[in-house]
């Protein structure tokens, strides 16, 4: 088995390539529409991390929570607060768990925990 390939539901493409692409770092790998005004499905990746985001609305509910484990999270932290995007303001948290934490919610309601382990 690989890991699984979560699908995360949007409800208006340029919002999420404006958060997912511009705002977070993702490149779009494929995009599908049956027709040019049926709902879009694509994959979007950042290095091995895939994810699909749907405008469909029987393929997944919003409000889901994704963990992405990064390699520096306070560099990746410092790179998003450099960027001009005023729909988030995320912070790194300490948990006591062992893992340093950032929360963001995309535009449509799913939470985005990129996580590190305190070593």
């Amino acid at each position: 088995m690989q890991a699984p390939i979560p699908i995360i539901r949007i409800f208006d493409e340029e919002k999420a390539k404006a958060f997912y692409v511009h705002y977070l770092g993702f490149t779009v790998d494929w995009e599908h529409r049956f027709e040019p005004t049926m709902p879009i499905y694509f994959q979007i990746s950042q290095g091995n991390c895939l994810i699909h985001l749907s405008e469909h609305p029987g393929d997944c509910t919003p409000g889901a929570a994704l963990r992405i484990a990064v390699a520096d999270l306070v560099a990746f932290h410092q790179h998003l607060q450099s960027k001009d995007y005023s729909l988030a303001n995320p912070s790194v948290v300490t948990q006591p768990w062992g893992f340093y934490e950032m929360n963001i919610t995309d535009p449509f309601g799913n939470r985005m925990i990129f996580c590190q382990p305190i070593v």
